[in-house]
């Protein structure tokens, strides 16, 4: 086991992977901001390192003074959290030059399923059920508007790296395509750095189910169930569950087993999701794998009795994933609301600034993750999250009935947040019967 670990984030993942750390006995050493230098989970790790200014790409983003920070601390291994360098193979490749461990998969494994046209090629040969649509990055408008009359309208265009949305286009006909595709690769360039674009067929009314896979340097990958993250705004998730609801568990098994094969024949060590979009048929088509921890994997955690994080250090440390795959048993449901400093009253208009009253809701089954707290001033830098709550009951009518009751308890005060919202959710015929799509928050804010 290593001795020592740099957490390569900020916020609540950071003081997730600190808690972590703490557990296994491992010292835990955190980069900050200026922007972060006051965050009360500094105060938490064994050190902390100042990396530079508030903007991301001089702090955060910067690879060369978080090396810096990993060997002037000493540690053997960087944890990188979700977002910010997390999935950059060039950055998994400077921590291997410099001896240190990437808690997270190799590059060339990052590269395999990282990208979503490698991804798909991948998927192909394991066997995943993946979308009809080009084999690879398309560039050509007459190659583009010969493979979508192929695949059928409605097609989509999407970004071959990054994700949340960002470079891609739904097209309904050969002008919208031929419209759209320079737009599409001018989008993702400027987001990822890479404007490759590759086309698949869209459907109108998905739900959005992914699976959380987790994969050993021993050649062993097991699934720990699937959770479903329908309920989206703007390719942005707002809700997370697990089970997903109203979806036949023959067919969950075979998605998750597909899930699990694909991240074992990538030889992948780590934690994974496998993202999928179903269809009204319940037939599921590979969106993209995200390669490292994510926002929800506390739901999957709820249900399973499994430390996420925990695990991901571990088979980092080269030790064999501590369980079968017939161990991991599904018990009860939970759910998880993302609380974000957002005003939906106003399109949700970011609201950085100063908590002065953070009171958070507790009792049986509820868990609050948050690096905030009263008198932390939410930075305008970063992304608006401020916390995640999740609840867990034996049924998901008693989950969406115990998390009414805790977003009731939560109190952030003054700046806005999504709490509300949140409320307004629980008490919804629709979310409630659970037979939503991805769309279905847009079409409700906006009725």
């Amino acid at each position: 086991m290593f001795k020592r670990i740099l957490i390569a984030n900020r916020g609540e993942i950071a003081l997730r992977i600190i808690r972590a750390c703490k557990e296994l006995g491992v010292e835990a050493v955190c980069v900050y901001s200026e922007a972060d230098r006051e965050a009360p989970y500094l105060r938490l790790a064994d050190r902390a390192i100042c990396i530079g200014p508030g903007p991301a790409r001089e702090s955060y983003l910067n690879i060369a003074r978080l090396i810096a920070a990993a060997e002037i601390a000493e540690v053997e291994a960087i944890h990188p959290g979700y977002g910010f360098l997390a999935e950059r193979s060039d950055f998994v490749e400077i921590c291997r030059e410099h001896s240190i461990e990437f808690i997270g998969p190799s590059p060339e494994a990052m590269g395999a399923l990282g990208d979503k046209v490698e991804a798909k090629r991948f998927a192909k040969k394991a066997g995943v059920p993946i979308f009809p649509g080009s084999e690879g990055a398309i560039d050509d408008e007459d190659e583009a508007a010969k493979i979508a009359e192929e695949t059928g309208y409605p097609v989509i265009l999407k970004a071959a790296a990054g994700g949340g949305g960002r470079g891609m286009r739904v097209c309904r006909n050969e002008k919208e395509l031929r419209s759209n595709i320079k737009q599409a690769q001018n989008e993702a360039l400027a987001a990822f750095g890479n404007g490759s674009v590759f086309i698949e067929k869209f459907l109108e009314n998905a739900r959005h189910v992914e699976v959380q896979v987790i994969g050993d340097k021993h050649g062993n990958s097991i699934h720990l169930w699937e959770r479903d993250c329908s309920m989206q705004r703007r390719h942005q998730k707002i809700i997370e569950e697990a089970p997903g609801p109203g979806i036949d568990r023959k067919r969950v098994q075979e998605v998750c087993e597909a899930a699990a094969r694909l991240v074992r024949s990538a030889e992948y060590s780590g934690a994974a999701t496998v993202e999928f979009l179903m269809d009204k048929d319940q037939n599921f088509y590979m969106l993209e794998v995200n390669t490292r921890v994510q926002v929800e994997h506390p739901v999957t955690e709820m249900i399973t009795g499994l430390d996420i994080v925990q695990l991901s250090i571990l088979v980092a440390a080269g030790e064999p994933i501590p369980f079968k795959q017939e161990d991991v048993k599904v018990r009860g449901h939970a759910i998880e609301c993302r609380i974000n400093a957002e005003d939906p009253d106003k399109n949700f208009m970011p609201c950085a600034g100063r908590i002065n009253t953070w009171i958070p809701p507790g009792g049986p089954g509820v868990r609050v993750d948050s690096h905030a707290c009263s008198g932390y001033t939410v930075p305008p830098n970063y992304d608006s999250m401020v916390g995640k709550l999740i609840v867990h009951a034996d049924t998901r009518d008693k989950a969406l009935d115990r998390m009414a009751r805790a977003l009731g308890e939560f109190t952030v005060e003054p700046i806005k947040t999504t709490i509300p919202l949140h409320l307004r959710l629980m008490q919804d015929e629709g979310f409630r019967k659970g037979g939503i799509d991805i769309h279905y928050l847009e079409r409700l804010l906006k009725g």
